[in-house]
C-alpha cells in the first residue's frame, strides 16, 4: 500500500509522533511511505532522516506574537496562488491512501481529488464534544477546515467519551536517568530576554530551549541549541517542566510524571482548549502569566505529580493502517484506553533545592 503522509511542522509535536510513526512502519514491507512537510522553511526543519527523501511544501502557518496568536500577520502571511497550485499538483492519484497530521496541502489535494484521507492528531479530537472555549465559533470552524480528511483519529489526554485515542509518546525506558536539579523551560513563543529576566530572578536552576541560544544569561540559566536526543535526555532528567500549552510535549511531560506550569497563547484555540483541558483533569498548574512570581508560586506549593503509562498508541495505529484501516476508531480507542494507567509518582510533593543552599 502507497502512502502519502503529510506532518505540518509548525510546531515540533506533529514531527515528534511522526517519528514514532515512521518507525513502526518500517516493521511492515507491505507500506510504501511518502512523507510531506509543511509549515515551515524547509531549512529550519532538523534531524529528519527518519523520513527518507521528504517532500516539503509552504503549506499555511499560524504566526505568533508576544505570546499571542496574529490572526492579521496569519491570513496576510498566506500565499494562497502557491498553496492552490500546491495542491493541484499533487500527485494524491499515485498513491492509496493520503494520511495528514493537520497538514493543509495533502488534505485539500486528497478532498479536491476525492482520493480516500484519514486525519491523524490532536486538532482532530475537536471534531467531538471535549472541553474547550466557549462562543469562538469562528476559531473553531477555522481549525475543522484547515486540514479537512474523510476519516479522523484524534488524540488527547483523556477521551472525554468519546473514540479518541490516547497521545503517541515516545518510548521512555532507555531514558531512565537520575534525576538532576534543573527546571525545563521551554516557551518559544514568548519573549525570549524579558523571559530570561524572569528567571533569572529565581534561585534555581533552568535549561531553556526554543529561544537563541547565543544570548547572554545568569549563572542559574543555560539555554540550549534544538536537539532530538539532547532535549529527551533534558526533559527525563528534569524536577518540573515549564511550557505553553502544546499537545504533544504535555504528553510526553505527563508520561514522565513532572509538575508542569503552563501558560496557553493568547488567543490560539487550541492551547486555551488544553489549558482548559489540563486544569478540568488536574494535570497541570495553568497560569496568565509566567513570571518570577508566578514560578515561585507554583515551586512553592507544587502538588506531587501523576506519571501516566500511555500504551504504544505509535504500534497500534500502525498496525491498523498495515492492516488496511479496517477496525473501527471506536473499537481502537476502546482497546488502548483500557491499557492507560495513571500512578502517583510519590506521597510527598517535589523538593526544589535552591542555588543558594
Amino acid at each position: 500500500m502507497k502512502i502519502l503522509y503529510g506532518v505540518q511542522s509548525t510546531g515540533n509535536g506533529h514531527i515528534s509522533r511522526s517519528r514514532a510513526l515512521a518507525k513502526q512502519f518500517e516493521k511492515y514491507p507491505n507500506l510504501e511511505v511518502q512523507w510531506l512537510f509543511s509549515g515551515r522553511p524547509r531549512e529550519s526543519l532538523f534531524e529528519m532522516s527518519s523520513f527518507g527523501d521528504y517532500w516539503w511544501r509552504e503549506g499555511m502557518t499560524f504566526i505568533h506574537s508576544h505570546g499571542r496568536l496574529n490572526s492579521f500577520a496569519t491570513l496576510r502571511n498566506i500565499n494562497a496562488v502557491r498553496f492552490i497550485k500546491d495542491i493541484r499538483t499533487l500527485p494524491v492519484n499515485n498513491f492509496d491512501l493520503i494520511i495528514s497530521d493537520y497538514e493543509p496541502v495533502t488534505a485539500w489535494a486528497a478532498k479536491f481529488k476525492k482520493k480516500r484521507s484519514i486525519g491523524i492528531g490532536h486538532q482532530y479530537a475537536f471534531e467531538f464534544p471535549i472541553p474547550a472555549p466557549r462562543n469562538k465559533w469562528a476559531s473553531r470552524t477555522v481549525l475543522r477546515s484547515f486540514a479537512p480528511t474523510q476519516e479522523s483519529i484524534g488524540l488527547h489526554w483523556h477521551h472525554f467519551g468519546n473514540p479518541i485515542l490516547p497521545p503517541i509518546v515516545p518510548q521512555k525506558s532507555e531514558l531512565s536517568q537520575e534525576l538532576g536539579e534543573h527546571i525545563l523551560v521551554y516557551l518559544p513563543f514568548e519573549q525570549p530576554i524579558p523571559m530570561l529576566d524572569e528567571l533569572s530572578r529565581l534561585p534555581y536552576r533552568f535549561i531553556v530551549y526554543g529561544i537563541p541560544h547565543n544570548l547572554p544569561t545568569s549563572s542559574n540559566i543555560q539555554v540550549k541549541a534544538p536537539s532530538i536526543n539532547g532535549f529527551q535526555k533534558d526533559l527525563a532528567t528534569s524536577k518540573a517542566v515549564i511550557c505553553n500549552s502544546g499537545f504533544e510535549l504535555l504528553a510526553e511531560t505527563l508520561a514522565l510524571g513532572k509538575p508542569i506550569l503552563s501558560r496557553p497563547l493568547a488567543n490560539q484555540f487550541e492551547q486555551e482548549a488544553n489549558a482548559k483541558a489540563l486544569d478540568q483533569l488536574k494535570l497541570a498548574t495553568i497560569v496568565k502569566q509566567i513570571n518570577a512570581y508566578t514560578i515561585d508560586k507554583w515551586l512553592a506549593n507544587c502538588p506531587p505529580p501523576l506519571r501516566i503509562v500511555w500504551p504504544d498508541v505509535a504500534q497500534s495505529l500502525g498496525n491498523w493502517i498495515a492492516s488496511g484501516c479496517r477496525q473501527s476508531p471506536a473499537e481502537l480507542s476502546s482497546q488502548l484506553w483500557r491499557k492507560v494507567v495513571p500512578k502517583p509518582v510519590a506521597e510527598a510533593a517535589p523538593v526544589f533545592q535552591r542555588i543558594s543552599e
